[in-house]
């Protein structure tokens, strides 16, 4: 039990399925040309940049004012023109003194160089007048400027159209650009590349043998069709995550040997209206093309979810989506020789019609390992790991119920971690029993500091759910009890059953409710007080009573009658329009049977207490002095033996439990 304020604290953690070292991703290259693009675009800036501090664009940028021609002749009469340039029709004249103009009103300027043009009808006495004063003339082509005029105009639209190319390449390299919004975003595998086959996935032998039949008959096709089988058109791998559907899949593929198409549920997905549709009927069309194939749908539960389920109408690109889907499973066109396989952990929330025989014909389901499957998949992961002699595989299986192929891997990591830390090169027992409470219980709380009186109060709550479970006749077996802080946990007793259950008879789950209780009735016996520790029993109790209540029949006064609480609507406009199964006054009775049951294991746990308060008084002080204890030693205290263990032999370095908050999980 954990004495906290807080639920089950076990980690969920991400995982790949496949086991061993992947190839480190290679960072992707820019697309070709970008940085040719982008150095042009930086000597073009300094170009103008030149040319606007510099003389070489006065013309460009009018810099040099304009005035009339004949001002520009009373210059040249008055002798302060010193030289000019002609270009074409344009003259630009340098004055021997600034002068000012008065261009505008105000203008108080005094100007160095004008700009002035030549009539159309010309000045025959200009070369005359600029020879008599020995004034500097240079000349050039008219057209020889223009290609600054022309640069000048151009040059936003080539920044606009640069800055485009920039989005267009970030686009297509994402592979999401605006010309394949509509293509398919499925991934074909190459099989001579996929090394992956069902050695690679332990455990799970019933859905191995069911997919080995559907590859079997993508090998050899004409046996079965001779005997006028056909092949089947979906296959849905419906399991808890973690569990290795995504390894199975790409264990057909590799034992196939076919093309082999993945994709996820989201890809199909997109802002444009329209475009779900056509990229399922694009998957399909490319997986016709290189029949037999298979495509793989991992999270279908995205796009598959059951149609006229939301409280608005209209338009809805999912289910468009979801009917392009149910057409090419099973429409007017036959798909041959084309396998979608699905995976998904809510099948709760698909669409009836995606699974109705003709579509997805077979459900595997893939579940949590058995005891024997956890100690082979341990075996997996563990072949790049050097693992102690003391490791033993059955032990930590026996000890991990509940666990799913990623969680084991996750334990095996953390214990790496563990023996990386302490300098070992080898795996011992005692790196994976601490990573398993730093699994399900998270890091210890180091700096954290607890005053003797909560300390007390800790140690005799833990003492509470240890002793009932030690006397009770159909409980765990007690294995470890601790006040260690951890995560958010002040205190665990952890249970270790002694096989692995798949059915609780009400024996059973009175003793557990009477465990659970153990704390709360140890802090009413010894400090006659109740404190927030035992939320998280307290919330076991009333889940666990209320599904003995209403689920399973566990009660003389209802019988065996089940009012359907599990079977709960995970759409809102479903749930608002469903109808309660019973009365209200049903309702009051169920409430007041499992406050009933609740004071009963209550009741149970107190007299066990009372019965055995030297042994109780005995396993906190304990607890205060070594701050944890193992169940072997709750067993001695509990049948009146003297001779107690070294504290050396206490620590728990080679038995595996599982706690009671993880075992809850599986049970429910």
């Amino acid at each position: 039990m954990k004495h906290s304020n807080n639920a089950d604290q076990k980690a969920e953690n991400n995982r790949k399925d496949q086991p061993g070292n992947s190839k480190k991703k290679q960072p992707k290259a820019p697309p070709p040309g970008r940085n040719g693009l982008f150095w042009v675009f930086i000597i073009t800036i300094f170009i103008l940049w030149y040319l606007f501090v510099t003389d070489a664009g006065s013309g460009i940028f009018g810099s040099t004012p304009e005035i009339e021609y004949s001002n520009f002749r009373q210059q040249l009469k008055d002798e302060n023109i010193e030289r000019i340039h002609v270009q074409g029709d344009q003259i630009q004249a340098q004055l021997r003194e600034p002068t000012q103009l008065f261009l505008a009103q105000d203008d108080t300027t005094h100007y160095e160089n004008v700009i002035t043009y030549i009539p159309s009808f010309g000045d025959d006495q200009l070369f005359a007048m600029l020879e008599e004063r020995e004034i500097v003339v240079s000349a050039e082509p008219e057209s020889e400027g223009y290609w600054w005029y022309i640069l000048f105009f151009a040059m936003p639209i080539l920044i606009l159209l640069f800055i485009g190319y920039i989005f267009y390449q970030r686009m297509q390299s994402s592979g999401r650009g605006i010309l394949n919004i509509g293509k398919s975003q499925a991934k074909l595998h190459d099989p001579s590349k996929n090394k992956t086959s069902f050695d690679d996935v332990a455990g799970q032998e019933g859905a191995k043998s069911e997919l080995r039949e559907v590859i079997e008959f993508l090998k050899n096709p004409d046996h079965f069709q001779e005997l006028g089988a056909k092949l089947p058109k979906g296959l849905l791998l419906v399991g808890p995550p973690g569990t290795g559907k995504t390894l199975l899949a790409r264990a057909i593929a590799g034992e196939a040997g076919v093309p082999f198409f993945s994709i996820t549920g989201s890809d199909f997905m997109e802002m444009f209206v329209g475009v779900g549709a056509k990229r399922v009927r694009e998957m399909f069309n490319k997986a016709k093309e290189m029949s037999p194939s298979i495509i793989f749908v991992d999270e279908i539960d995205s796009i598959g979810r059951s149609r006229g389920a939301g409280l608005g109408g209209g338009h809805d690109e999912r289910e468009q989506t979801l009917n392009q889907l149910l057409s090419e499973l099973d429409g007017f066109e036959p798909s041959e020789n084309v396998i979608v396989i699905a995976a998904t952990n809510r099948p709760d929330i698909l669409d009836k019609a995606l699974l109705r025989p003709g579509r997805f014909d077979r459900q595997i389901t893939v579940d949590l390992p058995s005891q024997e499957a956890r100690i082979d998949i341990m075996k997996i992961h563990a072949k790049n790991k050097p693992m102690g002699e003391d490791v033993d595989f059955e032990k930590i299986s026996r000890a991990t119920p509940g666990f799913s192929g990623a969680d084991l891997e996750n334990l095996l990591n953390e214990a790496s971690l563990n023996a990386g830390r302490d300098k070992r090169d080898k795996i011992t027992m005692d790196d994976i029993e601490r990573a398993r409470d730093r699994v399900l219980m998270g890091l210890k709380r180091e700096g954290m500091r607890i005053d003797d009186e909560e300390k007390k109060m800790i140690a005799y709550h833990e003492a509470g759910h240890a002793l009932v479970a030690a006397a009770l006749t159909h409980s765990d077996p007690v294995h470890k009890v601790t006040i260690i802080p951890r995560g958010k946990a002040m205190g665990v007793t952890q249970q270790l059953p002694k096989k692995e259950k798949y059915l609780y008879n009400k024996e059973y789950l009175l003793d557990r409710l009477a465990v659970i209780m153990g704390g709360r009735a140890a802090e009413q016996l010894i400090f006659n007080t109740s404190t927030s520790g035992a939320q998280n029993d307290l919330q076991q109790v009333a889940k666990m009573a209320r599904k003995m209540v209403m689920d399973w029949g566990m009660t003389d006064k209802f019988g065996h009658v089940s009012f359907g609480s599990n079977q709960e609507e995970v759409f809102l406009g479903r749930e608002m329009t469903k109808q309660k199964e019973f009365s209200d006054s049903t309702a009051r009775e169920i409430d007041q049977e499992i406050q009933k049951i609740s004071q009963e294991a209550y009741n149970r746990a107190l007299n066990v207490l009372e019965e055995n308060r030297e042994a109780l008084d005995r396993i906190a002080n304990l607890l205060i002095e070594r701050e944890e204890i193992p169940g072997d030693l709750v067993t001695k205290l509990l049948n009146g033996e003297e001779n107690e263990p070294a504290i050396e032999e206490t620590k728990p370095a080679e038995t595996q439990v599982e706690s009671t908050d993880h075992r809850k999980d599986n049970q429910e």
